[in-house]
């Protein structure tokens, strides 16, 4: 993915890095167990700029790709915030 900062830095969002290409955004370490991956299925025009509107947010097994949980959000904030938090539940083994 796109990486705008240089080798090995990323935008870090609560101490996990945030990834973006296109429209999708995947945060977290794929060393760890666990990532959360957000698509974007539209976009909304506020004054100059175009913000995501409909996103889907999932936390994924690293190991095999699995679903875990899944919902959709509307906005970036929402989504970040929910998946974030499934996220940590995730990586302490505490989502089922």
């Amino acid at each position: 993915m796109a990486n705008i900062l240089g080798k090995d830095k990323y935008i870090m969002f609560r101490g996990k890095p945030l990834v973006r290409e296109g429209g999708q955004f995947l945060y977290g370490s794929l060393d760890e167990t666990h990532t959360l991956f957000l698509g974007v299925h539209n976009t909304e025009k506020v004054g100059e700029y175009d913000l995501p509107g409909d996103i889907t947010v999932m936390v994924r097994a690293n190991s095999d790709g699995k679903i875990v949980k899944a919902t959709k959000k509307h906005g970036l904030y929402e989504a970040l915030d929910v998946g974030a938090a499934w996220l940590e539940l995730a990586l302490k083994g505490k989502l089922a």
